[in-house]
């Protein structure tokens, strides 16, 4: 390292002490607002970040944390709507920590996989990147240290499965800073806040909870809410507040589900349902059926659904299901690029009708008819006469549903009261708890769209509809594998 670099370092050092007991000030002098490069269009943090970095610098302050004698933990709570900016926030939170409290220990959640790599610690790398200390720490897929105090000094990033909860485990900084960041905290297991308050004994210790407010039960709610709200620093903050939301969008929700509806109280108002859960189907069912075993009996039919994608960022699935069992036959995806060739699609699809899977023959195939249409009438053309198309906006069999998805989604949650899926399928996961949901004015199940969800940058559900599908019509048990059995009603 050169001396100039040496001495840009002590600048930054002396100036970093004085952001200990003020992370806003850290936040406005540390990334290079107004000046080019990726924030030449950006003055600053929104106000709603403002004034949290605030609260949170006066909650330090007014602990005096010497060094030595624990201080009482700083606990922080975000409820708020879609897309204010909550990763950027938490990105921030880990870069002042890391940068002032030299040897803290950090862990980073999500309620996925998929959020936590994609959203959360993505945005993490990013803003280290841009941070004008972000050098003195390296950053990788998964833990983000000092390179010459690697194992005291480092922040990293763990899934929040109820199995992995020992991960949280024996994270002390006495000296320094043990703190948690939960993102999209509604459906964060409570084991994992059980284990983390082990985590806030000692030290100058925080705790940041951010999410949707899906539920009206568990820790996120009882922070921001309920009984434990006086314990935290708690902002709701609703989508129009803040300047990087979409307010045409948010209008939309607002003329299509009314101000009051569970829909735009949770995904607008950062509010939680008045009654129910916002969240189709809680993540808690979704584990639940991750850790079940299942054992298909010999004569129940093996049933395919398939979620045709027109290209872009959405798949092709296939997914496949044998009663109670889910699990043990994978999934056939391609991807929307892949998809654009229809003949590879239907190739795919043939080949599983004529040979079956591992040795069981699809007694039914149900083809969702948005896109899927042209490849049923060319499986039709190929003699397999169990194919059937499924229109996810057609009449629903059942008068409690709005419409044929409702209906399965319906089905297929009571179905995960008892069945059994892939515990390492993080997509199916994801996709199984994201759709929101609403009563219309008939008091039936209007499941939240795919181009909704898509909107508010949710993932096309693309495995979650395709396993739906494997509810669309009650199949027969299979009597003859030879004559594979064919649904008496046509789909059109």
């Amino acid at each position: 390292m050169t001396k100039s670099a040496v001495d840009t370092d002590k600048q930054l050092a002396a100036h970093l002490r004085s952001c200990y007991h003020d992370p806003l000030r850290f936040v406005l002098t540390m990334y290079s607002w107004r000046e080019p490069g990726p924030l030449a269009h950006h003055d600053g943090p929104d106000m709603w970040q403002r004034e949290f970095l605030e609260a949170l610098g006066a909650a330090v302050r007014a602990r005096g944390f010497d060094g030595e004698t624990p201080v009482a933990p700083i606990r922080a709570a975000v409820s708020s709507g879609h897309g204010i900016g909550k990763s950027t926030l938490q990105a921030w939170l880990v870069d002042w920590i890391m940068a002032t409290r030299p040897f803290a220990k950090g862990t980073v959640t999500a309620n996925t996989s998929t959020q936590l790599q994609t959203k959360t610690w993505a945005a993490i790398q990013y803003w280290t990147k841009l941070c004008l200390c972000g050098h003195w720490f390296v950053v990788n897929s998964e833990r983000m240290f000092h390179p010459a105090y690697k194992e005291s000094w480092f922040c990293q990033a763990q899934t929040c499965r109820e199995e992995n909860s020992e991960a949280f485990a024996g994270q002390h900084a006495a000296n320094s800073s043990s703190f948690y960041i939960n993102d999209e905290d509604s459906a964060v297991p409570e084991r994992i806040h059980e284990v983390e308050e082990g985590g806030l004994t000692d030290g100058e210790p925080f705790q940041f909870l951010f999410g949707n407010p899906t539920r009206n039960t568990g820790s996120f709610y009882e922070a921001c809410f309920g009984a434990r709200r006086d314990r935290y620093l708690v902002r709701v903050v609703d989508g129009r507040d803040s300047k990087f939301t979409n307010k045409d969008l948010i209008q939309e929700w607002v003329n299509d589900y009314g101000e009051d509806s569970d829909f735009v109280r949770v995904r607008v108002r950062g509010l939680p349902p008045s009654a129910g859960d916002a969240q189709f189907i809680p993540a808690s069912l979704v584990y639940a059926a991750q850790k079940r075993h299942a054992h298909p009996l010999d004569d129940e039919p093996l049933v395919a659904g398939v979620d045709v994608s027109g290209g872009g960022s959405a798949w092709t699935v296939c997914r496949f299901r044998r009663g109670l069992d889910g699990r043990s036959i994978p999934a056939i995806r391609l991807t929307g690029e892949q998809t654009r060739d229809r003949n590879m699609v239907i190739a795919k699809l043939a080949e599983v009708l004529r040979t079956g899977v591992n040795g069981v023959p699809i007694a039914a195939m149900f083809v969702d008819s948005a896109f899927g249409s042209p490849i049923v009438e060319r499986l039709h053309v190929l003699g397999f006469t169990n194919v059937h198309e499924v229109n996810f906006g057609g009449q629903s069999p059942d008068r409690h549903d709005a419409n044929q998805r409702a209906y399965q989604w319906r089905k297929m949650k009571d179905w995960l009261e008892r069945g059994a899926i892939d515990r390492d399928d993080r997509r199916l996961e994801g996709d199984l708890s994201a759709p929101g949901f609403h009563l219309d004015r008939q008091d039936r199940l209007v499941l939240e769209s795919k181009e909704s969800m898509q909107k508010r940058g949710a993932a096309s559900p693309d495995d979650g509809d395709a396993l739906s599908l494997t509810f669309a019509q009650p199949v027969n048990i299979v009597r003859d594998h030879d004559d594979p059995y064919v649904p008496k009603s046509t789909w059109g």
